[in-house]
């Protein structure tokens, strides 16, 4: 008996329904086994998190009072800079793992089964410029049911880039290698206008005003991130600075551009961060892409196995893995999207043995390797051609 349907495997109907059920049965005992241990982790988490995100910002003001201007012998520019560095990097990390391991987790509705109504997918507002709702619509729906789909799931590309060779070339892609740096480190303001809506009025397909709501929206969301970052916490500082400015020859002025360039550097150090993890996710060597009609009628099986050659991890220690949202187990995020990140690495050892068990790839490598290859593909694909990922071996 041949397979259903043309994914790039050489498994019966029946086998590939097993594999659904076997994959059934690790979700649902792990989701069964769900309790106190699991609560206490994601509450130390966020109180973890809050405290980092505080103290950055405290030990960014404090470098203030090592400012040249003022008449102490640790005062100049270079212990002003590497304190405000410290406070720079202590905010990166705590929005890196805002970012990361708890609001992509809960967006997920990965913790609304402990009926905390302070962590609940449908109420966290994360720290970013996309609103959650929108967030949660573009991938918890469209790229979670339509993983790496041609024509169906906008990450494939980003709607700019061309990930695989069966993407028609066109001269515009000449310029990914630009588009690929300029996401990176803009990858937050990326992520918030990744629309179908916005793509379809730029190919003409809708008009700027059918989408006003939608832009009203996000706009908003973008507001509320400026005047935080950029506004409230740099504007708190410049207003102590302007009785002191009396006494010490500092404008409030440079105190506010101070305070808002290292919240920006605390925001880029993040945006690279999660657009590597989550690049490295799905576009390294070896990942699979699918066109629409090889998916059409997807029996569970053949779901778990889209996820599983369209995905891909990345290995290391446990703090790597809370710092990458434990999406450096991206395979098992996408079997299992809804199952608590931190049970991804007890899962990760049997959703391998049975693709082992079963002849399929199971894509993971350490993080040079996965984010080597995904730019060296963006390098290649920018040109006509390319060499899709071979058939994998047969079971």
């Amino acid at each position: 008996m041949g397979t259903k349907k043309p994914l790039p495997v050489d498994l019966t109907e029946a086998q590939i329904d097993e594999f659904g059920r076997e994959m059934d049965a690790i979700y649902y005992d792990t989701l069964a086994s769900r309790g106190e241990k699991d609560r206490l982790y994601i509450l130390r988490l966020i109180r973890t998190q809050r405290s980092l995100a505080l103290g950055g910002r405290l030990v960014i003001y404090a470098s203030l009072f090592l400012l040249p201007a003022w008449p102490h012998a640790l005062a100049s520019w270079g212990t002003a800079l590497i304190v405000m560095a410290l406070g720079v990097i202590m905010l990166g990390v705590a929005k890196i793992l805002e970012n990361m391991e708890i609001a992509h987790n809960v967006l997920h509705a990965q913790w609304d089964w402990m009926k905390d109504p302070e962590i609940q997918s449908n109420t966290w507002e994360w720290d970013t410029m996309s609103p959650s709702d929108r967030w949660m619509h573009s991938h918890n729906v469209v790229h979670h049911t339509w993983t790496n789909v041609l024509e169906k799931d906008l990450d494939v590309g980003y709607g700019i880039m061309r990930v695989t060779p069966l993407q028609p070339w066109k001269p515009a892609y000449l310029l990914q290698p630009i588009y690929f740096l300029l996401l990176m480190l803009f990858f937050e303001e990326g992520v918030a206008v990744h629309e179908q809506a916005i793509i379809d009025v730029g190919e003409g397909k809708k008009k700027p005003r059918e989408i006003l709501p939608l832009m009203k929206h996000i706009g908003r969301k973008v507001w509320g991130q400026v005047r935080k970052d950029y506004i409230m916490w740099p504007g708190a500082a410049a207003l102590v600075a302007v009785p002191i400015s009396f006494f010490i020859p500092e404008s409030p002025w440079l105190i506010f551009l101070l305070v808002a360039g290292a919240n920006a550097v605390a925001n880029i150090i993040r945006n690279i961060w999660a657009f590597v993890i989550i690049f490295c996710g799905h576009f390294p060597s070896g990942v699979y892409n699918f066109t629409p009609d090889q998916v059409e009628g997807e029996s569970k099986g053949q779901w778990y196995i889209r996820q599983l050659l369209g995905s891909a991890n990345i290995s290391g220690g446990p703090l790597f893995h809370v710092m990458s949202g434990n999406l450096s187990h991206q395979i098992e995020h996408h079997l299992f999207p809804d199952l608590c990140s931190n049970r991804y690495p007890e899962v990760a050892p049997r959703v391998r043995a049975l693709a082992a068990r079963y002849g399929l790839p199971y894509n993971t490598a350490p993080l040079w390797r996965q984010f080597g290859t995904t730019w060296l593909n963006n390098l290649r694909l920018a040109f006509p051609g390319g060499t899709p990922p071979p058939e994998p071996a047969r079971g």
